[in-house]
């Protein structure tokens, strides 16, 4: 992957919301070794909040105790920064959230591995919706700055993938429109009040 700065990053978090606002969907977010960045290519779109439901860095083991709900009973034999990990973080803030989707993110950037053995720059990254996608990321350097910025770009483009891949969104719901015949409190076609 070619050098990225911020605003790469953020002109693909608003591609990515621009695709959720015209299918009307929604997402939550879980993301580590990103550091954040995830989220802020998502909010640096002006109107956010018609897609963004939320987010949480869960950088230590203390952070995923206080930001979510999840137990060890919900994790057996999982570690961080593995692919069942990243799998259920996703399942986790797409469910609390209700969202449509969940996207998640945890990783090693730098400069060093992580205590489980994984090299600088290892990167496990998970979409939960209407399409399932995972992918290992593994960027074979440890400059932590660059890391977190590849990270946070391989997880928008696996959900803009995923996006690109799911069934057309529902229709959003509407209200009957006034004079609507048949419907209790609208006005019909021969200007009575329906009861």
């Amino acid at each position: 992957m070619a050098a990225l700065d911020l605003a790469a990053l953020f002109a693909l978090g608003a591609r990515v919301g621009d695709k959720l606002v015209a299918r009307g969907e929604t997402l939550a977010v879980a993301e580590s070794s990103a550091g954040g960045l995830l989220s802020a290519a998502l909010l640096s779109r002006a109107g956010a909040s018609a897609y963004y439901f939320g987010g949480a860095v869960l950088y230590t083991r203390r952070s995923l105790r206080l930001l979510t709900t999840l137990t060890a009973d919900d994790m057996p034999g999982m570690r961080s920064s593995s692919p069942p990990y990243a799998a259920l973080l996703a399942h986790h803030q797409r469910s609390r959230f209700r969202a449509s989707w969940g996207l998640a993110e945890t990783g090693a950037a730098g400069p060093d591995g992580n205590p489980y053995g994984d090299p600088a720059g290892h990167s496990c990254l998970a979409v939960d919706g209407p399409v399932q996608r995972a992918r290992l990321l593994r960027t074979g350097h440890g400059d932590r700055s660059a890391n977190m910025l590849a990270f946070a770009a391989a997880a928008l483009e696996l959900l803009d993938q995923a996006i690109d891949a799911a069934p057309p969104a529902a229709p959003p719901a509407t209200a009957p429109a006034a004079g609507t015949p048949g419907i209790p409190g609208t006005t019909g076609t021969t200007g009575t009040t329906g009861t």
